[in-house]
């Protein structure tokens, strides 16, 4: 089951929010997500054993960006929208804090669990593997918005403005996630840095924007992630 960062009582602290923290939310968003994170706790701990047939874990992952989102009100997005229209970009938190990453980054991390789950022997900490998991960056990509739209435009020149209002709904400053259980029990860990997924994810909007078709883009993607991780030795990419 996959919920989100925002599971977590967000305590504003500097340091990262690791597995054991309490799940909790200030607005209704992050709230259902620490409901989702109990409920599933509740069902492992009363209907499936560890060592039972059934073998369920949870993960939580970061902010992901990368090619071929399209959403409305996401950072990403609206920096492309933007930037295509050759308009300024508004940014409406320009100092809130995040755990960027590229969204290949939790993906492998959710197939590696998933066949960690399948075949306990893969880890070196079976018993462990029927818990919640964070596949998030390395603490050095927890960036502020301003930062994340300046990295963008190094790649995809433009230009920003502020659109902070004081008056708008709750939203977290600071949020980190510690990712030291997924790197010791599943050998999992980010592949790219917050420079390289900004300079991947700007250049598959712009080459998509110049007429680049989307699947042989995030074919490509993909297969320059695979390569990284291959000379990290990860062991889902041997």
């Amino acid at each position: 089951v996959v919920t989100t960062d925002k599971c977590y009582e967000n305590r504003e602290w500097l340091h990262s929010y690791r597995e054991e923290d309490p799940m909790g939310g200030h607005d209704p968003y992050s709230a259902s997500k620490g409901m989702a994170e109990l409920a599933v706790a509740s069902y492992r701990r009363s209907f499936f054993p560890t060592n039972g047939p059934v073998a369920v874990a949870s993960a939580r992952a970061g902010n992901v960006i990368g090619g071929g989102d399209f959403a409305l009100d996401r950072i990403v997005p609206d920096i492309v929208r933007a930037q295509a229209a050759g308009l300024s970009v508004p940014v409406r938190n320009r100092v809130a804090t995040r755990p960027w990453q590229h969204v290949l980054e939790p993906l492998s991390g959710y197939l590696w669990l998933g066949a960690n789950l399948a075949n306990p022997a893969l880890s070196c900490r079976p018993a462990r593997l029927r818990e919640g998991f964070n596949f998030g960056p390395e603490l050095a990509s927890n960036r502020t918005v301003a930062e994340l739209v300046a990295e963008f435009q190094k790649s995809w020149p433009g230009s920003w403005e502020d659109r902070s209002d004081p008056k708008a709904p709750h939203e977290a400053s600071l949020l980190n996630l510690a990712v030291d259980k997924a790197r010791h029990v599943l050998g999992w860990q980010p592949v790219w840095d917050f420079s390289s997924t900004l300079a991947r994810t700007s250049s598959w909007y712009r080459l998509h924007h110049e007429g680049g078709a989307a699947d042989e883009l995030l074919r490509s993607d993909l297969s320059l992630y695979q390569r990284d991780a291959f000379r990290l030795s990860l062991p889902w990419a041997r």
